[in-house]
């Protein structure tokens, strides 16, 4: 399989609504996940994906259908680094091997987790702990995946759009996860509460 890059999709994905712009930072700065921290993002994004499919009610062969991958900065390219996000979708084109020109061509979307982000979140509040953030990133970026590949979504939207959906898709991960018990979730749910005030005011009219 080749993959080319064809485009992201705005970084604004998992950040709060007040954040600042995202900042270019020195590569050689950046801080990565340790061993022990890389085990906890592992556990979360097991449990997202899992938690994914029951909502959308999947089998395994539709979830594994759905061709993405999920990498931490270790193994992400300079091109796939962004400063200020917790995390962006990068959408490829991928090719089958041996096949003829054009039919064997297919989306492939990497989530882009950017470790030093999340860590500089962990260490300016407290409250927030590292397995229920991750969870409640990946799983936000997953439902944005299956919107997707849904053509619920378009993939290349218009900014007002673009802020609309991440409305959408905010409320949907917080339905997702208060259905489960997750210890160290209500500090991340308050974090991102105003991503969901739009959705809440319409529900209240």
């Amino acid at each position: 399989m080749d993959r080319s890059r064809t485009e992201s999709f705005p970084a604004v994905t998992c950040d709060r609504p007040e954040s600042n712009p995202a900042k270019s930072v020195p590569e050689k700065t950046l801080i990565r996940f340790n061993a022990p921290q890389n085990t906890a993002v592992n556990r979360a994004v097991a449990l997202a994906e899992e938690l994914v499919s029951n909502d959308y009610k999947m089998s395994s062969s539709q979830w594994l259908a759905r061709r993405f991958d999920v990498n931490t900065l270790a193994s992400l390219k300079p091109n796939e680094i962004v400063h200020g996000p917790f995390a962006q979708i990068i959408r490829y084109e991928g090719k089958r091997k041996n096949t003829a020109l054009g039919s064997g061509t297919y989306d492939f979307y990497k989530i882009c987790l950017q470790d030093h982000s999340i860590l500089a979140a962990l260490e300016k509040f407290p409250d927030l702990k590292l397995l229920p953030f991750v969870l409640y990133i990946v799983v936000h970026e997953l439902v944005h995946i299956v919107r997707f590949t849904q053509f619920v979504q378009n993939f290349q939207a218009s900014p007002d759009e673009t802020m609309a959906e991440e409305a959408r898709v905010h409320a949907k991960t917080h339905d997702i996860l208060s259905q489960v018990q997750i210890p160290g979730m209500i500090p991340v749910f308050r974090f991102y509460e105003q991503w969901r005030q739009p959705i809440d005011d319409m529900k209240d009219t």
